[in-house]
Protein backbone atom coordinates (compact mmCIF):
# COMPACT_ATOMS: atom_id res chain seq x y z
CA UNK A 1 0.00 0.00 0.00
CA UNK A 2 0.98 3.18 -1.02
CA UNK A 3 1.89 6.58 1.68
CA UNK A 4 -1.55 7.66 0.13
CA UNK A 5 -3.56 4.95 0.83
CA UNK A 6 -1.93 4.14 3.94
CA UNK A 7 -2.52 8.04 4.81
CA UNK A 8 -6.39 7.87 3.62
CA UNK A 9 -7.46 4.86 5.67
CA UNK A 10 -5.70 6.96 9.00
CA UNK A 11 -7.99 9.44 8.22
CA UNK A 12 -10.49 7.42 7.42
CA UNK A 13 -10.30 5.67 10.89
CA UNK A 14 -9.39 8.70 12.76
CA UNK A 15 -12.71 9.77 11.56
CA UNK A 16 -14.91 7.09 12.54
CA UNK A 17 -13.04 6.89 15.90
CA UNK A 18 -14.14 10.65 16.58
CA UNK A 19 -17.89 9.73 15.11
CA UNK A 20 -18.01 7.06 17.65
CA UNK A 21 -16.90 8.97 20.42
CA UNK A 22 -19.44 11.68 19.45
CA UNK A 23 -21.92 9.22 19.89
CA UNK A 24 -21.49 8.38 23.62
CA UNK A 25 -21.83 10.05 26.50
CA UNK A 26 -18.68 11.30 28.70
CA UNK A 27 -20.77 9.63 31.45
CA UNK A 28 -23.54 8.13 32.29
CA UNK A 29 -25.40 6.22 34.83
CA UNK A 30 -28.29 4.15 34.41
CA UNK A 31 -28.37 2.22 38.02
CA UNK A 32 -28.92 -0.71 36.06
CA UNK A 33 -26.56 -2.30 38.45
CA UNK A 34 -26.57 -1.74 42.32
CA UNK A 35 -24.87 1.58 43.03
CA UNK A 36 -22.93 -0.14 45.50
CA UNK A 37 -18.94 -0.49 44.96
CA UNK A 38 -19.97 2.30 42.65
CA UNK A 39 -21.33 5.17 44.55
CA UNK A 40 -20.28 6.33 48.34
CA UNK A 41 -22.84 6.68 50.50
CA UNK A 42 -21.69 9.45 53.16
CA UNK A 43 -20.20 8.42 56.62
CA UNK A 44 -21.14 11.50 58.06
CA UNK A 45 -23.57 11.22 61.03
CA UNK A 46 -26.35 13.72 59.89
CA UNK A 47 -27.26 11.89 56.90
CA UNK A 48 -28.85 8.94 58.17
CA UNK A 49 -31.29 8.67 55.30
CA UNK A 50 -31.12 5.21 53.72
CA UNK A 51 -30.67 4.91 49.06
CA UNK A 52 -32.28 1.75 48.12
CA UNK A 53 -31.29 0.09 44.35
CA UNK A 54 -35.44 0.10 43.42
CA UNK A 55 -37.35 -0.25 40.40
CA UNK A 56 -39.55 2.45 38.90
CA UNK A 57 -43.28 2.28 40.03
CA UNK A 58 -44.61 0.20 37.50
CA UNK A 59 -41.49 -0.05 35.50
CA UNK A 60 -38.68 -2.93 35.26
CA UNK A 61 -35.93 -0.14 35.26
CA UNK A 62 -34.15 0.71 38.01
CA UNK A 63 -32.69 3.68 39.69
CA UNK A 64 -30.98 5.67 43.13
CA UNK A 65 -34.25 5.70 45.45
CA UNK A 66 -34.68 8.16 48.91
CA UNK A 67 -36.39 5.33 51.07
CA UNK A 68 -37.23 7.28 53.99
CA UNK A 69 -39.31 10.09 54.55
CA UNK A 70 -37.97 13.22 56.96
CA UNK A 71 -34.18 12.69 56.35
CA UNK A 72 -30.53 13.66 55.18
CA UNK A 73 -29.44 12.04 52.23
CA UNK A 74 -25.78 12.20 50.91
CA UNK A 75 -24.15 10.20 48.36
CA UNK A 76 -21.45 10.31 45.87
CA UNK A 77 -19.94 9.00 42.38
CA UNK A 78 -15.88 10.21 41.32
CA UNK A 79 -15.74 10.19 37.47
CA UNK A 80 -13.02 8.66 36.10
CA UNK A 81 -11.53 11.64 34.71
CA UNK A 82 -12.43 15.41 35.44
CA UNK A 83 -14.88 16.90 32.87
CA UNK A 84 -14.33 20.33 31.77
CA UNK A 85 -16.59 22.86 30.92
CA UNK A 86 -14.53 25.47 28.96
CA UNK A 87 -14.07 23.54 25.99
CA UNK A 88 -17.11 23.49 23.84
CA UNK A 89 -20.90 22.31 24.80
CA UNK A 90 -21.78 20.17 28.13
CA UNK A 91 -24.75 18.55 28.88
CA UNK A 92 -25.70 18.41 32.00
CA UNK A 93 -28.68 15.70 32.43
CA UNK A 94 -30.39 13.48 34.78
CA UNK A 95 -34.17 12.03 35.16
CA UNK A 96 -35.84 12.12 38.94
CA UNK A 97 -39.45 10.67 39.53
CA UNK A 98 -41.32 12.20 42.45
CA UNK A 99 -43.46 8.78 43.34
CA UNK A 100 -45.12 10.38 46.18
CA UNK A 101 -44.82 14.09 45.13
CA UNK A 102 -42.93 16.70 46.53
CA UNK A 103 -43.97 18.96 49.31
CA UNK A 104 -41.02 20.02 50.67
CA UNK A 105 -37.48 19.02 50.01
CA UNK A 106 -35.05 19.07 47.07
CA UNK A 107 -33.97 16.51 44.28
CA UNK A 108 -31.39 17.90 42.84
CA UNK A 109 -27.56 17.18 41.66
CA UNK A 110 -24.41 18.90 42.47
CA UNK A 111 -21.30 18.32 40.52
CA UNK A 112 -17.91 18.68 42.68
CA UNK A 113 -15.49 20.92 41.48
CA UNK A 114 -11.37 19.10 41.38
CA UNK A 115 -10.27 19.75 44.74
CA UNK A 116 -6.43 20.49 45.47
CA UNK A 117 -6.20 17.63 48.17
CA UNK A 118 -8.58 15.58 46.38
CA UNK A 119 -11.97 14.35 47.00
CA UNK A 120 -12.93 12.19 50.48
CA UNK A 121 -16.24 10.61 49.54
CA UNK A 122 -16.91 9.28 53.39
CA UNK A 123 -16.63 13.32 54.11
CA UNK A 124 -19.00 14.16 51.53
CA UNK A 125 -21.39 16.71 52.98
CA UNK A 126 -23.15 20.31 52.19
CA UNK A 127 -20.11 22.28 52.53
CA UNK A 128 -18.17 20.14 49.57
CA UNK A 129 -17.05 22.28 46.98
CA UNK A 130 -19.01 22.26 43.80
CA UNK A 131 -19.15 24.15 40.45
CA UNK A 132 -23.09 23.78 39.55
CA UNK A 133 -26.02 22.88 41.35
CA UNK A 134 -28.79 21.81 39.25
CA UNK A 135 -32.41 20.46 39.94
CA UNK A 136 -35.71 20.29 41.79
CA UNK A 137 -36.31 22.26 44.81
CA UNK A 138 -39.57 22.69 46.68
CA UNK A 139 -40.47 24.05 50.02
CA UNK A 140 -42.82 26.83 51.08
CA UNK A 141 -41.99 29.76 49.26
CA UNK A 142 -39.82 27.70 47.02
CA UNK A 143 -40.62 26.11 43.83
CA UNK A 144 -38.01 25.88 41.35
CA UNK A 145 -35.15 24.15 39.14
CA UNK A 146 -32.27 25.75 40.83
CA UNK A 147 -29.23 26.72 38.66
CA UNK A 148 -26.15 27.78 40.85
CA UNK A 149 -22.77 28.50 39.64
CA UNK A 150 -20.17 28.31 42.04
CA UNK A 151 -17.74 30.60 39.97
CA UNK A 152 -13.80 32.03 41.68
CA UNK A 153 -13.23 35.84 41.52
CA UNK A 154 -9.84 35.90 39.82
CA UNK A 155 -9.17 39.03 42.12
CA UNK A 156 -9.97 38.19 45.43
CA UNK A 157 -9.81 34.16 45.30
CA UNK A 158 -13.18 33.82 46.86
CA UNK A 159 -16.04 31.56 45.09
CA UNK A 160 -19.31 33.38 44.91
CA UNK A 161 -22.84 31.56 44.07
CA UNK A 162 -24.93 32.70 41.18
CA UNK A 163 -28.39 32.07 40.98
CA UNK A 164 -30.39 31.72 37.66
CA UNK A 165 -32.78 34.52 38.01
CA UNK A 166 -35.34 32.71 36.09
CA UNK A 167 -35.95 29.19 36.83
CA UNK A 168 -38.55 27.46 36.31
CA UNK A 169 -41.29 26.04 37.94
CA UNK A 170 -40.93 22.35 39.54
CA UNK A 171 -44.16 20.14 37.40
CA UNK A 172 -46.38 19.03 39.27
CA UNK A 173 -47.04 15.41 39.05
CA UNK A 174 -45.69 11.37 40.18
CA UNK A 175 -44.21 11.18 36.83
CA UNK A 176 -40.56 10.80 35.46
CA UNK A 177 -39.50 14.07 34.15
CA UNK A 178 -36.10 14.51 32.70
CA UNK A 179 -33.79 18.07 33.99
CA UNK A 180 -31.59 19.46 31.33
CA UNK A 181 -28.83 22.30 31.28
CA UNK A 182 -27.20 22.71 28.24
CA UNK A 183 -23.91 25.45 28.69
CA UNK A 184 -22.69 26.67 25.10
CA UNK A 185 -19.47 28.29 24.39
CA UNK A 186 -20.91 31.13 23.27
CA UNK A 187 -21.94 31.73 27.33
CA UNK A 188 -25.66 30.72 26.62
CA UNK A 189 -27.35 28.25 29.09
CA UNK A 190 -30.31 26.55 28.41
CA UNK A 191 -32.61 24.38 30.83
CA UNK A 192 -34.66 21.93 29.35
CA UNK A 193 -37.41 20.02 31.44
CA UNK A 194 -38.13 16.66 29.03
CA UNK A 195 -36.91 17.97 26.17
CA UNK A 196 -38.44 21.31 26.36
CA UNK A 197 -36.80 24.96 26.42
CA UNK A 198 -38.32 26.17 29.75
CA UNK A 199 -35.13 28.76 30.56
CA UNK A 200 -32.97 30.34 28.44
CA UNK A 201 -30.10 32.14 30.33
CA UNK A 202 -26.34 34.15 28.94
CA UNK A 203 -23.67 33.64 32.03
CA UNK A 204 -22.12 37.06 31.39
CA UNK A 205 -25.62 38.83 31.57
CA UNK A 206 -27.14 40.99 34.88
CA UNK A 207 -30.29 40.29 33.99
CA UNK A 208 -30.17 36.72 34.56
CA UNK A 209 -27.62 35.94 36.81
CA UNK A 210 -27.74 37.07 40.50
CA UNK A 211 -25.36 38.91 41.81
CA UNK A 212 -23.47 39.29 38.48
CA UNK A 213 -20.84 37.16 37.22
CA UNK A 214 -19.07 39.95 36.09
CA UNK A 215 -19.14 42.77 39.08
CA UNK A 216 -20.15 46.46 38.69
CA UNK A 217 -16.78 48.85 37.64
CA UNK A 218 -17.91 51.47 40.35
CA UNK A 219 -19.63 50.99 43.92
CA UNK A 220 -20.78 53.41 46.31
CA UNK A 221 -17.85 54.41 48.43
CA UNK A 222 -18.12 52.81 52.18
CA UNK A 223 -16.40 56.48 53.45
CA UNK A 224 -18.55 58.80 51.72
CA UNK A 225 -20.92 60.32 54.33
CA UNK A 226 -23.83 63.06 54.01
CA UNK A 227 -22.79 66.89 54.59
CA UNK A 228 -24.64 67.91 57.42
CA UNK A 229 -26.62 70.39 55.78
CA UNK A 230 -27.27 68.59 53.39
CA UNK A 231 -31.01 68.86 52.44
CA UNK A 232 -33.17 66.34 51.01
CA UNK A 233 -37.02 68.04 51.58
CA UNK A 234 -38.38 69.06 48.03
CA UNK A 235 -41.00 70.69 49.94
CA UNK A 236 -41.05 72.75 52.87
CA UNK A 237 -44.09 74.74 55.02
CA UNK A 238 -44.42 78.03 53.68
CA UNK A 239 -42.72 80.23 56.80
CA UNK A 240 -44.28 83.32 55.48
CA UNK A 241 -47.98 82.05 55.31
CA UNK A 242 -50.34 82.71 57.98
CA UNK A 243 -53.16 81.07 60.11
CA UNK A 244 -56.56 82.77 58.67
CA UNK A 245 -58.10 84.55 61.65
CA UNK A 246 -61.64 82.87 60.83
CA UNK A 247 -60.10 79.42 61.03
CA UNK A 248 -61.76 77.78 64.19
CA UNK A 249 -59.22 74.57 65.20
CA UNK A 250 -61.36 73.93 67.74
CA UNK A 251 -64.67 73.32 65.97
CA UNK A 252 -65.97 69.59 66.14
CA UNK A 253 -66.04 67.16 63.04
CA UNK A 254 -69.84 66.45 63.81
CA UNK A 255 -72.75 68.46 65.66
CA UNK A 256 -76.36 67.18 66.75
CA UNK A 257 -78.54 67.62 63.51
CA UNK A 258 -81.08 70.17 65.58
CA UNK A 259 -83.48 70.02 62.37
CA UNK A 260 -83.86 66.01 62.80
CA UNK A 261 -86.84 64.93 64.23
CA UNK A 262 -87.87 61.10 66.03
CA UNK A 263 -89.53 58.61 63.39
CA UNK A 264 -93.11 58.18 63.83
CA UNK A 265 -93.70 54.48 65.56
CA UNK A 266 -90.13 54.80 67.44
CA UNK A 267 -90.59 52.27 70.55
CA UNK A 268 -89.31 54.43 72.98
CA UNK A 269 -89.94 51.90 75.68
CA UNK A 270 -88.56 48.72 74.20
CA UNK A 271 -84.91 47.75 74.50
CA UNK A 272 -82.92 47.00 71.72
CA UNK A 273 -82.59 43.29 72.85
CA UNK A 274 -84.00 41.24 75.33
CA UNK A 275 -83.51 37.78 77.70
CA UNK A 276 -83.72 34.81 75.47
CA UNK A 277 -87.68 33.42 76.55
CA UNK A 278 -86.25 30.11 75.03
CA UNK A 279 -83.30 29.79 76.78
CA UNK A 280 -82.61 27.57 80.17
CA UNK A 281 -80.48 27.66 82.85
CA UNK A 282 -78.23 24.31 82.33
CA UNK A 283 -78.92 21.78 85.03
CA UNK A 284 -75.32 21.87 86.19
CA UNK A 285 -75.13 25.38 86.68
CA UNK A 286 -73.67 26.02 90.04
CA UNK A 287 -74.32 29.69 91.34
CA UNK A 288 -71.98 29.89 93.56
CA UNK A 289 -69.28 28.75 91.59
CA UNK A 290 -70.31 29.95 88.48
CA UNK A 291 -72.33 33.32 89.46
CA UNK A 292 -75.58 34.15 89.05
CA UNK A 293 -77.08 32.96 85.47
CA UNK A 294 -78.28 35.02 83.69
CA UNK A 295 -80.01 34.27 79.97
CA UNK A 296 -78.80 35.39 76.88
CA UNK A 297 -80.01 37.96 75.18
CA UNK A 298 -81.28 38.20 71.28
CA UNK A 299 -82.88 40.81 69.53
CA UNK A 300 -86.09 42.63 70.14
CA UNK A 301 -88.55 40.85 67.93
CA UNK A 302 -90.91 44.62 68.25
CA UNK A 303 -87.91 46.34 66.59
CA UNK A 304 -87.46 44.71 63.42
CA UNK A 305 -91.14 46.31 62.39
CA UNK A 306 -90.28 49.54 64.08
CA UNK A 307 -88.03 52.41 63.05
CA UNK A 308 -86.42 51.86 66.33
CA UNK A 309 -86.50 50.95 69.98
CA UNK A 310 -85.20 52.61 73.03
CA UNK A 311 -84.32 56.42 74.00
CA UNK A 312 -84.34 58.48 71.16
CA UNK A 313 -81.79 60.89 70.11
CA UNK A 314 -80.98 63.20 67.68
CA UNK A 315 -78.13 61.89 65.51
CA UNK A 316 -75.23 63.63 64.86
CA UNK A 317 -74.11 65.25 61.27
CA UNK A 318 -70.84 66.80 59.70
CA UNK A 319 -70.43 70.17 60.79
CA UNK A 320 -70.01 72.80 57.70
CA UNK A 321 -67.92 74.88 60.04
CA UNK A 322 -64.82 71.90 60.72
CA UNK A 323 -61.66 73.05 59.33
CA UNK A 324 -59.31 70.79 61.44
CA UNK A 325 -55.90 71.93 62.63
CA UNK A 326 -54.26 74.45 60.59
CA UNK A 327 -50.89 73.91 58.25
CA UNK A 328 -48.76 76.00 56.32
CA UNK A 329 -49.35 74.91 52.18
CA UNK A 330 -46.38 73.36 51.08
CA UNK A 331 -43.95 75.29 49.37
CA UNK A 332 -40.58 73.97 46.98
CA UNK A 333 -37.68 74.21 49.21
CA UNK A 334 -34.89 76.56 47.63
CA UNK A 335 -32.38 74.38 49.86
CA UNK A 336 -33.50 71.50 47.80
CA UNK A 337 -30.27 69.12 46.80
CA UNK A 338 -31.89 65.71 46.07
CA UNK A 339 -31.27 62.81 47.71
CA UNK A 340 -28.03 62.32 48.67
CA UNK A 341 -25.58 58.96 47.21
CA UNK A 342 -22.47 58.44 48.51
CA UNK A 343 -19.93 59.46 45.19
CA UNK A 344 -18.96 55.96 43.28
CA UNK A 345 -15.31 54.34 43.62
CA UNK A 346 -13.66 51.71 41.49
CA UNK A 347 -15.09 48.38 42.57
CA UNK A 348 -11.66 46.87 43.74
CA UNK A 349 -13.56 43.70 42.70
CA UNK A 350 -13.44 44.13 39.32
CA UNK A 351 -12.84 41.86 36.89
CA UNK A 352 -13.30 41.63 33.00
CA UNK A 353 -14.94 38.24 31.37
CA UNK A 354 -14.95 36.47 27.95
CA UNK A 355 -16.03 33.54 29.44
CA UNK A 356 -16.80 31.77 32.64
CA UNK A 357 -14.04 30.46 34.36
CA UNK A 358 -15.72 27.11 34.84
CA UNK A 359 -14.13 24.70 37.37
CA UNK A 360 -13.84 21.23 36.28
CA UNK A 361 -15.97 18.53 37.66
CA UNK A 362 -14.50 15.62 39.61
CA UNK A 363 -17.73 13.75 40.68
CA UNK A 364 -21.41 14.14 41.13
CA UNK A 365 -23.55 13.93 44.49
CA UNK A 366 -26.88 14.44 45.98
CA UNK A 367 -26.95 16.15 49.18
CA UNK A 368 -30.58 16.69 50.09
CA UNK A 369 -33.07 16.75 52.80
CA UNK A 370 -36.66 15.75 52.10
CA UNK A 371 -39.71 15.48 53.81
CA UNK A 372 -41.00 12.97 51.28
CA UNK A 373 -39.57 9.43 50.52
CA UNK A 374 -39.99 7.74 46.95
CA UNK A 375 -37.80 10.22 44.93
CA UNK A 376 -36.26 8.46 42.35
CA UNK A 377 -32.64 9.29 40.74
CA UNK A 378 -32.14 7.86 37.17
CA UNK A 379 -29.92 8.14 33.94
CA UNK A 380 -27.67 10.51 35.45
CA UNK A 381 -25.35 11.57 32.24
CA UNK A 382 -22.70 14.47 30.89
CA UNK A 383 -22.28 14.69 27.20
CA UNK A 384 -20.76 17.22 24.90
CA UNK A 385 -23.28 16.68 22.14
CA UNK A 386 -27.02 17.49 22.44
CA UNK A 387 -27.79 15.12 19.98
CA UNK A 388 -26.31 12.26 22.55
CA UNK A 389 -28.39 13.61 25.54
CA UNK A 390 -31.26 14.10 23.28
CA UNK A 391 -31.12 10.28 21.80
CA UNK A 392 -30.70 8.66 25.58
CA UNK A 393 -33.65 11.05 26.81
CA UNK A 394 -36.09 9.01 23.61
CA UNK A 395 -34.27 5.71 24.36
CA UNK A 396 -34.87 5.48 28.31
CA UNK A 397 -37.74 8.19 29.56
CA UNK A 398 -40.15 9.12 27.19
CA UNK A 399 -41.34 5.28 26.60
CA UNK A 400 -41.49 5.24 31.01
CA UNK A 401 -43.10 8.22 30.74
CA UNK A 402 -45.72 7.82 27.96
CA UNK A 403 -46.72 4.69 29.60
CA UNK A 404 -47.14 6.62 33.21
CA UNK A 405 -49.27 9.17 31.62
CA UNK A 406 -51.39 6.72 30.31
CA UNK A 407 -52.02 5.41 33.41
CA UNK A 408 -52.36 8.85 34.91
CA UNK A 409 -55.47 9.43 32.08
CA UNK A 410 -56.96 6.46 32.89
CA UNK A 411 -56.78 6.86 37.07
CA UNK A 412 -58.11 10.36 36.60
CA UNK A 413 -61.29 9.15 34.22
CA UNK A 414 -61.71 6.43 36.80
CA UNK A 415 -61.76 8.95 39.32
CA UNK A 416 -64.28 11.49 37.77
CA UNK A 417 -62.99 14.81 36.23
CA UNK A 418 -62.82 16.52 39.63
CA UNK A 419 -60.24 14.81 40.46
CA UNK A 420 -56.49 15.12 39.30
CA UNK A 421 -55.27 18.33 37.42
CA UNK A 422 -55.67 18.76 33.99
CA UNK A 423 -53.05 20.25 31.60
CA UNK A 424 -54.57 23.70 31.58
CA UNK A 425 -54.72 23.73 35.26
CA UNK A 426 -51.20 22.60 35.32
CA UNK A 427 -50.69 26.04 33.27
CA UNK A 428 -52.60 28.12 35.54
CA UNK A 429 -50.55 26.85 38.95
CA UNK A 430 -47.20 27.34 36.99
CA UNK A 431 -48.37 31.15 36.18
CA UNK A 432 -49.24 31.80 40.54
CA UNK A 433 -46.12 30.10 41.41
CA UNK A 434 -44.39 32.80 38.90
CA UNK A 435 -47.14 35.64 40.26
CA UNK A 436 -46.24 35.05 43.73
CA UNK A 437 -42.46 35.72 42.82
CA UNK A 438 -43.56 39.07 42.56
CA UNK A 439 -41.32 41.59 44.48
CA UNK A 440 -44.12 44.03 45.92
CA UNK A 441 -46.46 40.45 46.73
CA UNK A 442 -43.25 39.64 49.48
CA UNK A 443 -45.28 40.42 51.99
CA UNK A 444 -48.47 38.39 51.11
CA UNK A 445 -45.68 35.13 49.13
CA UNK A 446 -46.18 32.55 52.02
CA UNK A 447 -50.05 32.51 52.29
CA UNK A 448 -50.38 32.71 48.47
CA UNK A 449 -48.03 29.69 48.33
CA UNK A 450 -49.98 27.58 50.79
CA UNK A 451 -53.59 28.14 48.90
CA UNK A 452 -51.88 27.08 45.43
CA UNK A 453 -50.36 24.01 47.06
CA UNK A 454 -53.90 23.40 48.75
CA UNK A 455 -55.51 23.88 45.09
CA UNK A 456 -52.77 21.52 43.62
CA UNK A 457 -54.41 19.13 46.30
CA UNK A 458 -58.22 19.91 45.54
CA UNK A 459 -57.96 20.72 41.82
CA UNK A 460 -61.87 21.32 41.72
CA UNK A 461 -61.38 24.31 43.80
CA UNK A 462 -58.78 25.84 41.37
CA UNK A 463 -61.22 28.73 39.98
CA UNK A 464 -62.03 29.59 44.06
CA UNK A 465 -57.75 29.88 44.21
CA UNK A 466 -57.34 32.13 40.95
CA UNK A 467 -59.87 34.62 42.73
CA UNK A 468 -58.28 34.65 45.86
CA UNK A 469 -55.29 35.29 44.87
CA UNK A 470 -56.61 37.90 42.10
CA UNK A 471 -58.09 39.35 45.57
CA UNK A 472 -54.76 39.50 47.44
CA UNK A 473 -53.26 41.28 43.79
CA UNK A 474 -55.78 43.88 43.46
CA UNK A 475 -55.05 44.82 47.36
CA UNK A 476 -51.39 44.82 47.09
CA UNK A 477 -51.96 47.00 44.14
CA UNK A 478 -54.26 49.56 45.69
CA UNK A 479 -51.25 49.48 48.64
CA UNK A 480 -48.64 50.12 46.93
CA UNK A 481 -50.06 52.63 44.53
CA UNK A 482 -51.89 54.34 47.19
CA UNK A 483 -50.07 53.52 50.33
CA UNK A 484 -51.74 52.71 54.15
CA UNK A 485 -54.77 51.37 54.78
CA UNK A 486 -57.95 50.68 51.85
CA UNK A 487 -61.18 52.71 53.26
CA UNK A 488 -63.42 50.68 55.01
CA UNK A 489 -67.00 51.19 53.56
CA UNK A 490 -69.01 53.53 56.27
CA UNK A 491 -72.17 51.37 57.52
CA UNK A 492 -75.45 52.55 56.66
CA UNK A 493 -77.30 53.87 60.08
CA UNK A 494 -80.32 51.72 59.72
CA UNK A 495 -78.30 48.32 58.63
CA UNK A 496 -78.38 45.19 60.29
CA UNK A 497 -75.30 43.34 60.05
CA UNK A 498 -76.10 39.73 60.27
CA UNK A 499 -73.29 37.21 61.46
CA UNK A 500 -73.03 34.53 58.76
CA UNK A 501 -73.34 31.07 60.04
CA UNK A 502 -70.24 28.58 60.11
CA UNK A 503 -71.15 26.84 57.01
CA UNK A 504 -71.17 30.01 55.36
CA UNK A 505 -67.73 31.08 56.94
CA UNK A 506 -66.15 27.84 56.61
CA UNK A 507 -67.10 27.62 52.83
CA UNK A 508 -65.90 31.42 52.51
CA UNK A 509 -62.38 30.17 54.12
CA UNK A 510 -61.84 26.73 52.62
CA UNK A 511 -60.05 28.55 49.55
CA UNK A 512 -58.95 32.56 50.25
CA UNK A 513 -55.68 34.14 51.46
CA UNK A 514 -56.70 35.83 54.54
CA UNK A 515 -54.34 38.99 55.59
CA UNK A 516 -53.46 38.42 59.54
CA UNK A 517 -52.13 41.98 60.18
CA UNK A 518 -53.21 43.72 63.93
CA UNK A 519 -54.03 46.58 62.74
CA UNK A 520 -56.63 46.04 60.51
CA UNK A 521 -58.56 43.67 62.24
CA UNK A 522 -60.94 46.17 63.73
CA UNK A 523 -61.43 47.73 60.53
CA UNK A 524 -61.80 44.49 59.19
CA UNK A 525 -64.61 42.68 61.28
CA UNK A 526 -68.11 43.08 60.64
CA UNK A 527 -69.64 45.64 62.42
CA UNK A 528 -71.86 45.91 65.19
CA UNK A 529 -75.63 45.80 64.77
CA UNK A 530 -76.17 49.80 65.46
CA UNK A 531 -78.87 50.60 67.57
CA UNK A 532 -81.65 52.48 65.92
CA UNK A 533 -81.60 55.19 68.66
CA UNK A 534 -78.28 56.63 66.81
CA UNK A 535 -80.23 57.29 63.18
Amino acid sequence: MGGRGLSLLLLVISALFAQIRASEPLFHETFDESFEGSWVVSGKEEYAGVWKHAKSDGHEDYGLLVSEPAKKYAIVKELDNPVTLKDGTVVLQFEVRLQNGLECGGAYLKYIRVQDTGLDTKEFDNGTPYTIMFGPDKCGSTNKVHFILKHKNPKTGEYVEHHLKSPPSVPYDKLSHVYTAILKPDNELRILIDGEEKSKANFLSSDDFEPALIPSKTIPDPDDKKPEDWDERAKIPDPEATKPDDWDEDAPMEIVDEEATKPEGWLDDEPDEIDDPEAAKPEDWDDEEDGEWEAPKIDNPKCEEAPGCGEWKKPMKQNPAYKGKWHAPMIDNPSYKGIWKPQEIPNPEYFELDKPDFDPIAAIGIEIWTMQDGILFDNILIADDEKVASSILEKTWKPKFDVEKEKQKAEQAAAGSSDGLSEFQKKVFDVLYKIADIPFLEPYKTKIIDVIEKGEKQPNITISIVASIVVVLVSALFRTLFGGKKAVAPVKPAAEVKKPSAPEADAAGSSGVTEEKEDEKDELAAPRRRSRRET
